[in-house]
């Protein structure tokens, strides 16, 4: 079982939905790191508006080619614009106003030149030509690139995933989260008899007459750079609806009626995800599940879906606590993403932990709603055999450097244990709903998700998040004994550390109200009888003499 664990660990902070760290365990940062990460004024100067991709796609030599016409707003005078596509991708031309553009390169940076400045203002476009073999991912989902594959009827079967990595491994864009643009176009044109599945509403096909067909799909509100998508495959489709919402389902023909039985998960999911969160933030855009040859992501609008129709993590239970094995991982997990990742941005990978500690809580989350509160908190504690540290959670800002693995499940840890420190669960519930509606669409950082819990509680939450965010050790509490008195304060990095806490005393639970001093509570109880409410507060204890 500890193998297990072990293996399991690994997986889980690489895996999908779960942010492919690239370069960020190292802090030997070079010019390409800062190209990659920086908001320099070649970007900030211009505000993307809509990314057009139209790609012929070919299994057979792991080629595309075509172009990508990239919309947007100057914001600032722009006599040059940095886009980013990797350098193995050969760049045949950029054109503007039917003029062919000059441009640099520099590692995965592109630096394209415009004979005059445009003026702030402006609303324009480039299409940028280009082609080549993206990169392949050896170990799809936990290193980025193509999937190129076959299903078991010897069909060609196509899947990408670059979170992390970066959607600058096969279209050019402004590859940084805090710009999204408003809408997305893809025409991908794929061999005769196999499906394009991307993102959003399908606008159609068409036969182009050359062995190919065209699929198209449109977004029409914000998307991540990594979520645009293609999914090639000899796919079926089958449908359903929740409310308003259209669900819809593509998947290998063999797998069909076994996807029909185990996708009904997905309604009781949304029914627990809008009562708890709010509406699914992207109904205009429908949601899908497709079929991967990789385990999963959470592909706005079309949710990679790989977790070969089994209980838990690939019939795993990565708690250890059986409660894992009642839902589907990969449906729940990154279904969750679409409010807390997909809607809702962190402005630099830094701040990675605000997609993914509370798309981890989203499981405790539908674990509440399915089997009851007492076996959420089971989970959420479970889950921390998954949890090492070891690093901080933030990374460091400006050169694409996400922080610790922990940031999964120690996220989810802390917005459970702020939970308990509301005491309060209908303000916990409407605090994170409002949360998640005030952020709807928007790219945000740690400082604005502090605050709004912080300003809905009496309780200074700041000294809590500073702790759990930017450094690896947990707070200790540490107690000791004195006559008829239990004497505790914590330590922790944090200067002035403070923090509630639950710990139970013959059979009664009581609120220590602790501080970085040592404080008293008068009790007839040895130290042995105190026990800390370990489901709710994620800390450890060290006893004194």
């Amino acid at each position: 079982m500890k193998k297990l664990t072990i293996f399991l660990t690994a997986l889980i902070i690489a895996a999908a939905g779960h942010a492919q760290v690239v370069g960020s365990n190292h802090t030997d940062y070079t010019e390409a790191d800062s190209l990659r990460g920086a908001l320099r004024p070649e970007r900030t100067s211009f505000d993307v508006l809509k990314y057009h991709l139209k790609l012929k796609v070919e299994p057979e030599k792991q080629f595309i080619s075509g172009s990508n016409v990239i919309s947007f707003k100057v914001e600032n005078d722009m006599p040059v614009m940095q886009l980013d596509l990797f350098e193995n991708m050969k760049i045949d031309s950029i054109m503007h106003a039917g003029d062919k553009l000059e441009y640099e390169r520099r590692y995965n940076a592109v630096f394209v030149q415009f004979p005059e400045a445009l003026k702030q203002g402006l609303k324009d476009s480039i299409e940028f030509f280009y082609h080549g073999k993206p990169v392949v991912a050896e170990n799809a989902p936990w290193d980025g690139g193509f999937v190129w594959t076959e299903d078991e009827q010897g069909k060609p079967w196509v899947g990408v995933a670059v979170q992390g990595t970066g959607a600058s491994l096969w279209y050019p864009n402004k590859d940084h989260q805090s710009d999204e643009p408003e809408t997305a176009q893809m025409d991908i044109a794929v061999p005769n008899g196999l499906m394009n599945v991307s993102n959003g509403r399908f606008l159609g096909k068409k036969d182009l007459g050359n062995g190919f067909t065209e699929w198209s799909w449109k977004v029409v509100n914000p998307i991540n750079n990594y979520n645009i998508m293609i999914n090639i495959g000899n796919y079926e489709h089958f449908s359903d609806t929740y409310k308003d919402l259209d669900l819809d389902y593509y998947v290998l023909p063999y797998n069909l009626e076994k996807a029909k039985e185990h996708f009904t998960e997905v309604k009781d999911m949304m029914a627990c995800f809008y009562e708890k969160m709010g509406p699914y933030p992207f109904e205009e855009d429908g949601f899908k599940l497709v079929e991967t040859p990789y385990l999963g992501m959470e592909h706005q609008s079309a949710v990679a879906y790989g977790n070969k129709y089994l209980k838990g993590y690939l019939g795993n239970d990565l708690s250890g606590t059986g409660i894992g094995l009642k839902w589907d991982f990969i449906i729940i997990h990154e279904a969750g993403h679409e409010w807390y990742g997909n809607s809702i941005t962190s402005k630099d990978i830094a701040d990675m932990w605000i997609h993914e500690g509370f798309t981890s809580y989203t499981e405790a989350i539908y674990i509440e709603c399915q089997y009851g509160k007492e076996e959420a908190l089971k989970y959420i504690r479970g889950i921390r055999q998954n949890i090492g540290n070891s690093r901080k959670i933030i990374g460091d800002y400006g050169v694409n450097a996400e922080g610790s693995g922990d940031m999964y499940y120690k996220g989810a840890n802390l917005l459970n244990m702020i939970r308990s420190i509301y005491d309060n669960d209908q303000l916990w519930w409407k605090t994170l709903k409002d949360y998640t509606n005030t952020y709807k669409h928007q790219t945000i950082t740690t400082q604005d998700t502090e605050n709004f819990f912080n300003e809905a509680t009496e309780v200074d939450l700041e000294p809590v998040f500073d702790q759990y965010l930017r450094h690896a050790a947990l707070p200790v509490l540490q107690l000791r004994q004195a006559d008829d008195q239990i004497l505790y304060r914590w330590k922790a990095d944090v200067v002035g550390f403070e923090m509630p806490v639950d710990v139970i005393i013959d059979e009664e639970e009581i609120r220590l109200n602790a501080t970085s001093e040592w404080k008293s509570y008068e009790t007839g109880e040895e130290l042995d009888e105190l026990k800390v409410n370990d489901l709710e507060f994620y800390i450890e204890t060290e006893i004194l003499e």
